[in-house]
């Protein structure tokens, strides 16, 4: 958390659409924390977004060609669920970005992207600041006991910590 991915996936979408391409962007519908139709960055930065409770919902609709790219916010919140429709999606020649995080505050990989990294034909790796050190963060620590795989949060329920400053849930 707190490294730029929804920012990264904003300037992808920026980028796809100052190319012409026909952009989908979205979301998961659980994750309403800043708004229900759109992606936000922690600073507040809007894109509209469709939001979708599962990736199958997409499949049928790009049959029938309605966009060249798909930006996918928050994938791990679709789990290993969302490998067959992007599966499908790049099949059909539609070009896929996602972003999420890849390892939950146990330690463990997220679904979809053990599965999904192997895929890919580029995977960037994007590293805020260690909340305790300041070195390059690779987890998200959660501050609160809630022991769910997935809670829908933001500043005040997680901390971003390297590998040596992390500090695992209990389970």
């Amino acid at each position: 958390m707190f490294a730029g991915k929804t920012t990264e996936l904003q300037r992808r979408i920026a980028l796809a659409q100052a190319a012409g391409e026909r952009v989908l962007v979205v979301k998961p519908a659980r994750d309403t924390r800043y708004g229900e139709s759109e992606i936000v960055t922690h600073t507040g930065v809007r894109v509209p977004a469709r939001s979708v409770a599962t990736l199958d919902e997409l499949v049928g609709e790009i049959a029938n060609a309605s966009a060249d790219f798909i930006a996918i916010d928050e994938i791990h919140f679709f789990a290993s669920e969302a490998v067959a429709p992007i599966e499908a999606l790049l099949a059909r020649g539609t070009r896929v970005a996602v972003a999420g995080c890849d390892i939950d505050h146990f330690g463990d990989v997220f679904a979809p992207f053990d599965a999904l990294i192997p895929r890919a034909s580029e995977v960037v790796r994007i590293h805020g600041a260690c909340h305790r050190c300041g070195a390059p963060s690779t987890h998200s620590e959660r501050l609160s006991a809630v022991t769910d795989r997935i809670i829908v949060g933001g500043i005040g329920d997680f901390v971003a910590t390297c590998g040596a400053c992390f500090r695992p849930s209990r389970r």
